[in-house]
Order: structure tokens, then C-alpha cells, then sequence
């Protein structure tokens, strides 16, 4: 198996979310803490992706954010070809370290300044990491990264709301590559997009990272775009992982209840007859998170034991899953 270029090791963000300090004397209200991310552990192989995937508040963005730095973790430690990443990022050496991470946003339409063209949008990684000096260089530059997303060379004049949502996002993607990154975190890249421009761009990530030798982490809800791009899946319910498999084993053969129900969910197109299990009840208040596993309200297989412990991530045939159902063989 190829290196690890990514360890994440017990990650855990926590936000205070507690109302100010004087309604909370006056209603004697106590200080109420979120856990985003609770004890989340993965590896990514260099030149692989790893998709992590549930409903939306499950924990996936905040992830993405502690993984290139836009958080600070409460507790755990993310490492990168063997650095720790937050603590390197405050000495001098975390200038380079950033140059091998980028990410690419969710809403195309949201993370590009519309005062600025795209030559100024491309090229302001070069700048800020003193990788090019000269507008000259910075437009050739600029040029050569959008020829390589698919755009032309024609349109560093240009202003973000002259493109379509497919072409921002290219935009998006070239921006990205400026500093020559080994690792992308890539934030639901598609989910603004129409299908037909969803398949373009993933296309294009795929092609990217064969020629580049790219590692992914791609955060997304959609599992038909997870089935096409990711080599291994990681399936989170309520800031923490359930169950890590490869791709092919978790859809052909998924473990934990929480991921069958969510592979039930996709339709059915080639009525096959298989019998299927709706997504049942809702997500429970972060706030206020049931006791033992936090999918034993919705579990059809939930016991005593279920509601009392919760489960720890255990390799189960070859599968990480944190499920006692699994664990003691009952499904």
C-alpha cells in the first residue's frame, strides 16, 4: 500500500455556541458546547481519494476546514507526509507547508471576488507565496493554469459574473493549483452545479490528479459522484466516522446500518427488486446527542447495549465500522 500522505488521528473540534454571558447569569442557562468533529481517524494514500460522506451536519465541511488549517483542532493532530500540519503552520517552515495543501470551495458563486478578474484571482496564490513576481510572468502563469482547466487564456480579462457555474468552478479548480499542491480538499465542488456540468468537472479532477499525482479528500452527499470518483469512502453520522471500507466493498456490501439506509435511499433505477429500507426519523439535536451510539434511534437493530455504549471504530472483515450490531454478528 502506498505511503500515507494524510494521518488524522483522534480529530475533534468543539464550537461554543452558548448564548452571551448575561442572558446566560440572568436565565441561569449553562455554557452549551457543539461537538462538530468527535474523534474522527483516517489515512490517504499519496495519489488516492478518500470521500466522506452524510447529511448535511454531520461534520463533513468542518473536517475539510481542520485539514487545511482554517481551524484549529480541540483536540488530535492532522499530519502531512509526517508534519504536524497546525502546529507547523505557525513557524517558518508553514509558508511551504501551505503551498502543498489547497481547497476548492462548495459554492462557486460565493468564493470568488467579483471586483477581481480572473488573472488577479489565479494569480494572487502566486503572489501571496513569492512563487512569481511581474505581471508579465503572473499572466503567463495565470494563462498556462486556465488552458489546463479548459478554459482559454483569452479570458484572464474577464470577471466572475461572466461565466457560467462550470466555468467559475474551472476557475475555482486553476486558482487551486497555482502553488503546485500535493493534497486538495475538495467541499461538495459539484453540489451547485447541473448534472451535465457535474460530470465535466469531476472529469476534470480525475484527469488532474492522474497527470499531477494528486491526493483528494472530497467531501460530498451525492453517493453516485462518490462511487465515480473516490478509491475509499468514509461514511460519517453525527461528527463522528461509522465506517471506513473501500469504495467497491461499501457499495456492494455495506456493514453499518446508518450506510445501508443511505444506499437504500439512492433510486433504484434498474429494478433490481432488492428489498430496500427508507432513511427513518431525523438527526438528532447536536446539542443534546442520544446516549451510546448516536444511531441507535434510528437503528432497526439497536439493543441495551446500543444505548448505553457507544461504539468505537474496530476492523470487522477487512471494514472499519463502529457498530455493536456488526461487531457481535447480529446483521
Amino acid at each position: 500500500m502506498t505511503a500515507p500522505l494524510v494521518e488524522v488521528r483522534d480529530l475533534t473540534k468543539t464550537f461554543d455556541v452558548s448564548a452571551p454571558w448575561l442572558n446566560r447569569v440572568i436565565e441561569r442557562r449553562p455554557r452549551q458546547w457543539v461537538h462538530a468533529v468527535d474523534g474522527v481517524g483516517f489515512e490517504i494514500p499519496k495519489g488516492q481519494t478518500l470521500a466522506l460522506v452524510g447529511e448535511s451536519g454531520c461534520g463533513k465541511s468542518t473536517v475539510a476546514r481542520l485539514l487545511v488549517g482554517l481551524h484549529a483542532p480541540t483536540r488530535g493532530e492532522v499530519r502531512i507526509d509526517g508534519q504536524p500540519l497546525h502546529a507547523t503552520l505557525v513557524t517558518p517552515q508553514g509558508q511551504a507547508l501551505r503551498r502543498r495543501l489547497q481547497m476548492i470551495f462548495q459554492d462557486p458563486y460565493a468564493s470568488l471576488n467579483p471586483r477581481w478578474t480572473v488573472a488577479d484571482i489565479v494569480g494572487e496564490p502566486l503572489l501571496e507565496h513569492g512563487l512569481l513576481t511581474g505581471r508579465a510572468a503572473l499572466r503567463e502563469r495565470a494563462a498556462e493554469l486556465l488552458t489546463q482547466v479548459g478554459l482559454a487564456g483569452a479570458d484572464l480579462d474577464r470577471f466572475p459574473h461572466q461565466f457560467s457555474g462550470g466555468q467559475r468552478q474551472r476557475v475555482s479548480i486553476a486558482r487551486a493549483l497555482a502553488t503546485s499542491p500535493e493534497f486538495l480538499v475538495c467541499d461538495e465542488p459539484t453540489s451547485a452545479l447541473d448534472v451535465s456540468v457535474q460530470a465535466q468537472v469531476l472529469n476534470l479532477m480525475k484527469d488532474l490528479q492522474r497527470e499531477r499525482g494528486l491526493t483528494y479528500l472530497f467531501i460530498s452527499h451525492n453517493l453516485a459522484v462518490v462511487r465515480h470518483v473516490s478509491d475509499r469512502v468514509g461514511v460519517m453520522y453525527l461528527g463522528r466516522l461509522v465506517e471506513v471500507a473501500d469504495k467497491r466493498t461499501l457499495f456492494a456490501q455495506p456493514r453499518h446500518p446508518y450506510t445501508r439506509m443511505l444506499l437504500d435511499a439512492i433510486p433504484d433505477i434498474r429494478m433490481s427488486g432488492r428489498a430496500r429500507t427508507p432513511v427513518q426519523g431525523e438527526v438528532p439535536d447536536a446539542l443534546n446527542p442520544p446516549a451510546g451510539c448516536a444511531f441507535n434511534p434510528r437503528c432497526p437493530h439497536a439493543n441495551a447495549r446500543c444505548r448505553a455504549e457507544r461504539p468505537v471504530l474496530t476492523e470487522v472483515d477487512g471494514v472499519r465500522v463502529a457498530c455493536h450490531a456488526v461487531e457481535e454478528r447480529r446483521i
